[in-house]
């Protein structure tokens, strides 16, 4: 399960501006906001941002300035995978150390949906036992306690972190994992698809 929600583009007008820098062609701008706010490139700036982009990353700069924020809630298991891209990203997240004990343990708390049946049963005696010992702690305040909450925690527990990155970096990501066997990849590559000029600037083919 993976949730992307808060979805922000920001500088695109700065970065097309930067775009124009080494041949000093300002004047050839001819983009606008919409009556929504939304930024749209004209058919000057847009076709300058294809040349760019097809003649490679040292040439397309201007992206690297092209800002995404998102909210993000996912399994531990595929933060581990996300973690791997650590150039041009910022995360802050929700603390397991701090606030693990702060609300009650439930299913809805963890990715469960390939589990087996089986498997799902077994899962919910483990997110009993560990609102038990969640219970326990707030009484006790034992780090014995603390430490079974922390170290029982299974990897499919959800957590969120507020993400920043560049469209450079989203070109990274989705080209690598766009066929990736989890399921989140799929999810993540699908909202990549839904950014502005996504077609045109992160998901064409090299």
């Amino acid at each position: 399960m993976i949730k992307l929600e808060r979805t922000s583009v920001m500088n695109l007008e700065n970065a097309m501006r930067g775009a124009r820098n080494p041949m000093n062609s300002w004047d050839r701008m001819d983009s606008f906001y919409d009556e929504d706010g939304n930024y749209v490139l004209g058919p000057n700036d847009l076709g300058l941002a294809k040349r760019l982009r097809r003649a490679g990353s040292d040439h397309r700069k201007f992206i690297r300035q092209i800002f995404v924020s998102v909210d993000i809630t996912a399994p531990l298991y595929w933060w581990k995978e996300y973690d791997t891209y650590k150039v041009a990203t910022v995360a802050n997240s929700t603390s397991t150390m701090h606030k693990i004990h702060s609300k009650p343990f439930s299913m809805d708390d963890f990715s469960c949906d390939h589990m087996t049946d089986g498997t799902k049963k077994f899962m919910e005696t483990v997110v009993a036992e560990l609102e038990n010992i969640r219970l326990r702690f707030k009484e006790t305040k034992s780090k014995d306690d603390w430490y079974d909450m922390i170290q029982l925690l299974p990897s499919s527990y959800n957590q969120m972190r507020t993400c920043t990155f560049n469209y450079e970096t989203l070109i990274n990501i989705y080209r690598a994992r766009k066929n990736h066997k989890l399921a989140e990849w799929h999810t993540f590559c699908d909202w990549i698809e839904t950014l502005p000029y996504a077609e045109q600037l992160i998901t064409f083919e090299p």
